[in-house]
């Protein structure tokens, strides 16, 4: 045998090795099943030939998740991140929140920090559907949007009450109802004037704050879904968030160096996304850390790469999905990297809009592809506009009423005019009527 052919035999069995690692690890880490092989791997192939795909119909399958398009099967469930990175702001990724969304049509968003939102509202999906909110902590990369979030529903045809759970506070006015307390002090100008123009229903907030000491302790249980959460560390009155439904199991750490209460009760999780920093080293060339702070932010007030693998090694979900640092082409192989340390498991470095299909059988994992030109969906509820002339009468003062221009108020009320004969309707003008009311 020539040195070419020893070459050949060498790097074929080293095919065959890699693969064969890669299907073993895959099992191991899938509660004993048979190796997932993801469809999008496999699309357009068949083992007997070529596969004919049409030449102006849909194609039978796709690489990317369109929202919206695909039925969510009674016994499946799908997450989505819409915010996988750091409080440092950049477009390419929003703070942290994951949306959950079951087979039995209900849907549950985890954090909300700054960013999320445009992500949420990309998804296209009716605000009166995404009426259950859950906070690990009030920091805001994980809460900072929920504000806008809430206020601006209405104006976006959200009918549906707010649902929001947050632990309670070392000191009471740390807690999660003393940040709404405060919330709605800070912005109830802007809840007045939404309300007094748009169906003021989606203003109204339920919130539940609760023992963020308990250990596995059940705040959700409605519909055949149950939500424990354990007590994180990452300061106090931080949790971590576990869903089980129909037999699949979500756990979320927000953020939390790991925990025994996150070690001794997921376990065995369909699906296990725990924060995940960057190794010290690149802390410090990209954010400007010294050293001291890069060891205290990426190991002690967070979790960092190393410590990730073994948590996941300890409780060997199904799959395991990193967050919370700046997903780039060379962080990703540093983070990678450093959990392959700790863990050979399945895993997953997010990043914003990737998604996952899980049912007991296989978990697929996609990029969506989101609308960056969405409007709001439409209300799933009849609306009932408010008196606005009566609330406007209470924004307005006598000054500011006699200061309309005249003239642009005439050309409005004909704007309106022609806009109910056109339309069959009989809407009134409100503050462009003043200048006429006399005459």
């Amino acid at each position: 045998m020539n040195k070419y052919d020893v070459t050949k035999v060498f790097l074929s069995l080293s095919i065959v090795i890699a693969i064969g690692g890669y299907l073993i690890g895959y099992s191991d880490g899938n509660k004993n099943r048979d190796p997932i092989i993801m469809e999008s791997a496999i699309a357009g192939t068949n083992s007997s030939g070529p596969t004919e795909w049409s030449k102006t119909g849909p194609y039978p399958h796709h690489d990317v998740y369109y929202p919206g398009t695909e039925e969510l099967k009674p016994d499946e469930m799908r997450v989505i991140a819409c915010g996988s990175g750091m409080p440092t702001p950049r477009l390419k990724q929003a703070a942290g929140c994951f949306l959950v969304e079951l087979g039995n049509g209900e849907k549950f968003i985890f954090d909300m920090g700054a960013g999320s939102y445009e992500r949420i509202s990309a998804l296209g999906i009716p605000l009166d559907q995404l009426d259950k909110v859950f906070l690990g902590h009030l920091h805001l990369d994980h809460a900072g949007d929920f504000p806008a979030f809430y206020f601006t529903g209405p104006v976006n045809n959200r009918l549906q009450p707010v649902r929001l759970w947050g632990p309670n506070g070392v000191k009471p006015e740390w807690g999660t109802k003393a940040w709404v307390k405060h919330m709605e002090a800070m912005w109830a100008w802007e809840a007045a004037t939404r309300g007094a123009v748009v169906d003021p229903r989606g203003l109204e907030l339920e919130v539940n704050e609760f023992d963020w000491t308990a250990m596995n302790n059940v705040i959700f249980d409605e519909n055949g879904v149950v939500i424990r959460t354990v007590p994180a560390i990452h300061g106090e009155q931080s949790v971590s968030f576990i869903l089980d439904w129909n037999g699949l199991t979500f756990a979320f750490s927000s953020d939390t160096l790991p925990s025994t209460g996150y070690r001794d009760h997921t376990k065995g999780a369909d699906i296990s996304i725990h924060e995940c920093f960057m190794p010290p080293r690149m802390m410090m060339s990209k954010l400007g850390m010294t050293p001291s702070e890069a060891i205290f932010v990426g190991t002690q007030a967070h979790t960092s790469a190393q410590a990730f693998g073994k948590i996941m090694s300890l409780t060997k979900p199904r799959l395991a999905v990193c967050y919370h640092f700046q997903n780039d082409s060379d962080t990703v192989l540093a983070v990678y990297d450093d959990i392959r340390k700790t863990y050979d498991g399945p895993v997953d470095l997010a990043t914003d809009f990737m998604v996952w299909n899980i049912t007991t059988d296989e978990i697929r994992k996609r990029m969506a592809v989101p609308n960056h030109e969405s409007f709001p969906t439409p209300a799933q509820r009849q609306k009932q506009p408010p008196d606005s002339m009566a609330i406007l009468s209470e924004l307005f003062s006598e000054t500011t009423l006699k200061s309309i221009e005249p003239e642009s108020a005439r050309v409005t009320n004909e704007q309106i005019e022609a806009f109910n004969k056109a339309n069959g309707t009989d809407v009134k003008p409100g503050l462009t009527a003043v200048p006429f009311q006399n005459q």
